[in-house]
C-alpha cells in the first residue's frame, strides 16, 4: 500500500491519497487518520506529488510534524 501526499492548494491541510495494491486510490485523509500513522508504523511506502519514495523514518517525521 502506498499513500501518495498531493499537491498543496491554497496553503489547505495536506492532503494524502491512499493507493492499494492494485493500483486504485479509494481513500483520501489528512495525517490526523489514525490508520495512515498505523499503515506507515507498520511499513507502508509515503511518497510527494512526483512519485519520490520517502524513507520510513522520514515519513514518521513528516507525519509528525503535520499533527
Amino acid at each position: 500500500m502506498i499513500y501518495k501526499m498531493l499537491p498543496l492548494i491554497n496553503g489547505e491541510s495536506q492532503i494524502f491519497a491512499r493507493i492499494d495494491d492494485d493500483g486504485l486510490c479509494r481513500l483520501t485523509c489528512t495525517a490526523e487518520y489514525p490508520q495512515l500513522k498505523a499503515d506507515l508504523a507498520a511499513g507502508a511506502e509515503l511518497q510527494d506529488a512526483e512519485g519520490n519514495v520517502m524513507s520510513p523514518e522520514a515519513a514518521q517525521q513528516f507525519i509528525a510534524t503535520l499533527s
